[in-house]
């Protein structure tokens, strides 16, 4: 299934507010640690899959890439990006994940910032960036944490006064389609056991740079009075691989 929410108006709307939206890589609360994750862009043909508003497109050049290639299935989200920017060495493309069918070689860095976990088939997305990528190339993305995804609902257990009791994990082991409400809309996103990220990667040709299950940056613990839950229980994953 090709997810698409980010069209919604409603939703698209909702999202265009939220900080990672408004203030770009430094209001994410996994950059501190994403960042230390990226590879050398001076001189680099980057991709960006799922490039939402273009923040990681953008930084890629500041930062040496001479070439990047953003895609997202969202016209809302390309038209926001192109916005950004005039740079030549960026082209934004509306495609979806699944659908990439670059050449061989074509690229020395492939990005993806929490995108991976609207596709169902993580595999696919791996063969497709291994052909398209240069051997030695780095592969290096986010995804929502399996402990995050596998219940479903995400979102806590809460007592009859409403104190969030615990974060749920239940069906951990069967993966495939979930249903969340986020922003006030049904999102559909595919659960996928740690074992599931890890494996795949080393099955389609891949070898393990780092892993991170990043904890909120120091600063923003203080910033809202519910941004200590977020040491309760890990909510992403950041993983750098790098083709053999």
């Amino acid at each position: 299934m090709k997810e698409n929410i980010y069209d919604n108006p409603t939703f698209f709307e909702q999202y265009s507010k939220m900080n990672r939206s408004v203030e770009g890589l430094k209001g994410a609360g996994e950059w501190h640690e994403f960042q230390k994750m990226m590879p050398d862009f001076h001189g680099k043909r980057v991709l960006d899959l799922g490039c939402g508003f273009g923040w990681h497109c953008l930084y890629a050049v500041e930062n040496g890439a001479v070439s990047v290639a953003g895609v997202d299935i969202s016209e809302k989200m390309l038209t926001e990006a192109r916005k950004k920017t005039d740079s030549p060495k960026i082209n934004y493309v509306q495609q979806a994940l699944e659908d990439i069918d670059f050449e061989a070689d074509s690229f020395d860095v492939v990005l993806s910032s929490l995108a991976l976990h609207y596709v169902a088939s993580f595999k696919t997305i791996c063969e497709k960036v291994n052909q398209c990528l240069v051997h030695g190339g780095a592969f290096v993305f986010s995804v929502e944490h399996p402990v995050f995804t596998a219940q479903g609902t995400q979102d806590w257990y809460y007592d009859t006064d409403g104190n969030k009791l615990h974060w749920p994990v239940d069906k951990y082991f069967m993966e495939g389609l979930r249903t969340a409400n986020f922003l006030g809309e049904d999102v559909m996103k595919y659960h996928k056991t740690l074992t599931t990220y890890m494996n795949t990667l080393l099955e389609t040709g891949f070898e393990l740079v780092k892993l991170v299950e990043p904890e909120p940056d120091a600063a923003m613990l203080n910033s809202h009075p519910d941004m200590p839950d977020e040491l309760r229980r890990p909510m992403m994953l950041l993983v750098s691989a790098r083709k053999k």
